[in-house]
């Protein structure tokens, strides 16, 4: 098994997809199953890590159109982790964003598949995230399928995050990719008259997976398949949903040292100390009569931070305390600097970040704001329910899968949810939860289903595993 990515946590991260990438292969290593990683050699890897890298494991040359590149392929001592070196291409800041992306990461696929006579294992399947290494599940039918090594290799595509595909000019077809125009049409790579990496992946893998079953009934229909929503009710037998898990190690309140006081289900009293120290540090009066909402996130539209911006005075008008965590879009970042120094007694805007805070901030809230108006799966509101933090969702995506909205009826329930992308039925939910804050004997019910959940990788490997065999 040989999982490629851009980006694997805690080598280098810019989002979800490194998280997933530096969890679960090691889950999957847990079932007995031979995991390797493969990643670009970005400049972003630090220093340690680099030191840690064995010398060079073999060089050699990739075809990237009409050009043959150098290819460095490294590997780190301790780890079946393996860099794909080019100074050219990946020694620059940044790993998404520059003019010569799609040079980069068919650079980047194409050394993926020149690398594998030289792996300590042949993999049978090759495990590709998101579009920088969509076109591997291409090549291998088109460049590679003579070569006997590479002809029982299957190929299994995650979608991580729909919104971004790695669209390029049709040139790049040619030029970048030594294909013809006929992979110019709807059923290969063809979009709008663009080349789009990520329809590689979803039109020429063995199996497709998304990480939620939510997120993948809704990215079939037109309001959430950003036009990608033919392709994949195309290939719907072949797509599956699987859950993402957190690391219940990194984020278990019990052995956590970043946060202030550790504590479990049987110590949650605990927790309140965390309140009370975490308020200190961000300059709230220090109370514990009154709940502390938090919003650990990226200041962006996808995270549901115009329905925040609309109502965030009649939040503030309530008898609570609210803490940001994150940056984004300047607007947003702008709106909480200055609702701060109106209502200094009521929010602490933080506008950046620090992984030692998060942690502090899941520890010390009673509430986790998540409102997105969609997301893939979320990991916020899964480490906040490990933290006996209640997330507040709309119920899209992976929210959906996860946060059970409390039924006073039946006692169940760990979190608070709405349906509508609408900023009062927001506002209603987080009233609702607030009145929940002060029914003490509910609440603690509340926040023990919560924290009673299982949020590991551990379900999700064994439904990955599954899915393996199938596709062998």
């Amino acid at each position: 098994m040989l999982f490629v990515a851009s980006e694997a946590a805690p080598f280098v991260k810019t989002g979800g997809l490194g998280d997933v990438i530096g969890s679960l292969p090691q889950a999957l290593a847990s079932q007995k199953i031979n995991v390797q990683v493969i990643l670009p050699k970005h400049q972003e890897i630090p220093a340690e890590y680099k030191e840690d890298i064995v010398k060079l494991k073999k060089e050699f040359t990739v075809p990237v159109g009409w050009r043959n590149q150098y290819c460095g392929l490294e590997k780190l001592k301790r780890k079946k982790i393996y860099l794909i070196d080019n100074q050219y291409y990946f020694n620059r800041r940044g790993l998404y964003g520059h003019f010569d992306d799609a040079e980069r990461y068919a650079f980047f696929c194409r050394a993926v598949l020149e690398a594998l006579p030289h792996l300590n294992d042949l993999p049978d399947i090759i495990h590709c995230h998101d579009w920088q290494t969509g076109p591997i599940s291409l090549f291998l039918k088109t460049h590679y399928y003579q070569k006997k090594m590479y002809q029982k290799m299957r190929t299994v595509f995650t979608i991580h995050n729909l919104r971004h595909q790695g669209v390029f000019p049709k040139e790049v077809l040619e030029d970048i990719l030594d294909l013809g125009d006929q992979y110019l049409i709807t059923e290969a790579l063809g979009f709008f008259g663009k080349v789009n990496f990520m329809k590689g992946g979803l039109s020429f893998a063995d199996a497709i997976t998304t990480v939620s079953k939510t997120y993948a009934q809704e990215i079939q229909t037109a309001y959430f398949g950003e036009q990608l929503d033919g392709a994949l009710r195309y290939r719907r037998q072949d797509l599956y949903g699987i859950l993402n898990g957190i690391d219940d190690q990194e984020y278990n309140p019990a052995t956590d040292k970043y946060i202030f006081n550790a504590y479990d289900l049987k110590s949650v009293a605990k927790k309140q100390n965390n309140k009370e120290k975490l308020q200190r540090k961000l300059n709230l009066p220090v109370r514990a009569d009154v709940p502390l909402l938090a919003i650990v996130s990226r200041l962006v539209d996808q995270k549901g931070l115009a329905l925040i911006e609309h109502v965030l005075p009649d939040i503030l008008a309530l008898d609570l305390q609210l803490v940001v965590l994150g940056t984004g879009d300047a607007k947003y970042e702008y709106l909480f600097k200055w609702m701060a120094e109106q209502y200094p007694d009521k929010l602490s805007a933080n506008i950046f970040f620090e992984d030692t805070l998060a942690h502090q901030i899941y520890a010390g809230s009673d509430l986790f704001l998540m409102p997105s108006l969609f997301e893939p799966c979320g990991l916020g509101q899964l480490i906040a329910l490990r933290y006996g933090s209640l997330p507040i969702v709309r119920e899209t995506g992976g929210l959906k899968d996860t946060v059970q909205s409390y039924n006073e009826v039946t006692g169940t329930g760990n979190g608070f949810s709405f349906t509508n992308f609408n900023a009062h039925d927001m506002l209603a939910t987080i009233k609702r939860a607030v009145d929940y804050f002060h029914q003490k004997e509910t609440w603690s019910k509340i926040v023990a289903n919560a924290m009673s959940g299982d949020y590991s990788w551990r379900k999700s490997a064994q439904d990955y595993l599954k899915l393996y065999k199938q596709v062998l």
